[in-house]
């Protein structure tokens, strides 16, 4: 009995064993491999993670040229016009003096004093986002020196911009006595108006409107108002042109039932003169 026991007992600890075994090396590679995944997760997280900084820094460069700058702010403005005006009513590149060869990026075609030449209302984009940055840097370090410097600059470049577009733009009776700045950014725009006195001068000084893209949306909207009320009212100046023809013609209509009716009376007497005479 105690040879069957402990023959048993060691049958018992080799099961134990090799369960414990298996056991044991099933959990450790399922644990290995739930680590390798998430490794892998993790790599997979750093290389999106490195293609969106090499993404920032090329949006940074691009941000960084001022040629390019212009050019996604020509962008920006194009597609706002294409969303709310019609093909139309605005055109690009226009020269709005006979005199030089200055074109202005976009403008606003409206009515003129002669039907056949509109006047032009000059529409232009100014991204100065150096000195904005600049003045962003300086607030995050609350460096009251560096941000008062740095809100100097940025109302100079502001003022350079609008004083531009004044001299090169504006030709009244061809344009509007006043033209509109657009900044592409309204974290720059709100900064231009939070500016004491700084869109107070751009109008009085320079004939110049600020807009951010909201701004500009609004703008453009209530011109496009603008635009159906006038062709309402040449509609209507058409009805009332085609009303007082019908007038003219209705009158003309009295005076042939007036020959008509006399015509009738006639022959109606010429048949009674000839049933008399029967």
């Amino acid at each position: 009995m105690q040879n069957d026991n402990a023959a048993k007992l060691d049958q018992m600890r080799q099961t134990v064993d090799e369960k414990l075994q298996s056991t044991l090396e099933s959990r450790l590679g399922e644990s290995f491999r739930q680590v390798s995944e998430r490794l892998e997760q993790v790599y997979k997280g750093l290389g999106e993670m490195q293609v969106l900084a090499t993404g920032v820094g090329d949006l940074r460069r691009v941000l960084a040229n001022v040629k390019t700058r212009g050019t996604w702010g020509e962008v920006q403005l194009a597609a706002l016009l294409e969303q709310v005006l019609a093909p139309d009513q605005y055109a690009c590149n226009v020269a709005t003096s006979d005199v030089g060869g200055e074109r202005v990026e976009f403008a606003i075609r409206l009515p003129g004093r002669d039907h056949d030449r509109p006047m032009w209302l000059p529409i232009d984009s100014k991204f100065p986002l150096e000195d904005y940055q600049a003045l962003l840097e300086a607030s995050d370090r609350s460096d009251a020196t560096a941000i008062e410097e740095a809100g100097r600059r940025l109302e100079v470049r502001v003022k350079g911009s609008a004083r531009d577009i004044s001299t090169k733009y504006l030709n009244p009776p061809n344009t509007t006595d006043f033209a509109i700045m657009f900044l592409p950014n309204e974290g720059l725009y709100a900064e231009v108006l939070r500016r004491p006195g700084l869109a107070d001068c751009l109008q009085r000084d320079h004939r110049i409107v600020i807009a951010g893209p909201t701004t500009l949306w609004g703008i453009l909207t209530s011109f496009q108002m603008g635009f159906r009320t006038l062709a309402i009212e040449r509609r209507s100046s058409e009805v009332w042109a085609l009303l007082g023809a019908v007038k003219t013609e209705f009158a003309r209509f009295a005076t042939v039932l007036d020959g008509i009716q006399k015509n009738l009376h006639r022959a109606a007497s010429k048949i009674d003169e000839a049933r008399k005479g029967t």
